[in-house]
């Protein structure tokens, strides 16, 4: 654990571009198997490659929201705009975690599906209501615990909850 915490503190960016390309990408995968009821591979070569570097751009937006909204939600309280919660407390990460994601949140799933597109060639706008409804029912609370994490397991625990709303999601989507 250790070793994970230094990696982690070293080189911040790059290892939050690491961790969610690869779970990001594995918890598409894994949608995909259960949605399709085949453990088949889902994607060509160079659609994994770009649904890895998706992820990794997407990963560098994380990192730097989870460092300013924590600096917006101290502000907040400094100037007596927010109440004032302890430190580390469930009401400090809950507020964290609404503010970030209410704010950032839908910027990043509607960034997230344009490059989605890309590759696809179409304009695929479908259920992205449910994408933004994510946010309420699963990001919040997700990243509530996220945040009650110290600051060296955050990126790592947010990019495995990537791979739990992907098994949630093809559970939801099976056909």
């Amino acid at each position: 654990m250790q070793a994970y915490k230094g990696w982690v503190h070293s080189w911040p960016v790059l290892s939050a571009m690491i961790q969610f390309a690869l779970l990001g990408t594995l918890g598409e995968i894994v949608s995909k198997w259960i949605i399709q009821k085949n453990f088949r591979y889902p994607f060509g070569i160079w659609l994994t490659l770009w649904k890895m570097l998706v992820w990794a751009m997407l990963a560098v937006g994380i990192k730097y929201a989870f460092k300013g909204f924590g600096g917006f939600l101290q502000v907040l309280i400094d100037a007596g705009m927010w109440p004032r919660f302890s430190e580390g407390g469930f009401g400090y990460a809950l507020s964290l975690s609404a503010l970030m994601n209410l704010q950032f949140g839908l910027t990043l799933v509607l960034l997230h599906r344009v490059l989605d597109n890309i590759p696809e060639k179409e304009k695929n706008w479908k259920n992205m209501d449910k994408s933004m409804y994510s946010l309420l029912w699963f990001w919040i609370p997700a990243h509530t615990v996220t945040f009650l994490m110290p600051d060296a397991l955050r990126i790592g625990l947010a990019a495995v909850w990537s791979v739990a709303l992907g098994l949630i999601l093809g559970f939801y989507n099976r056909k």
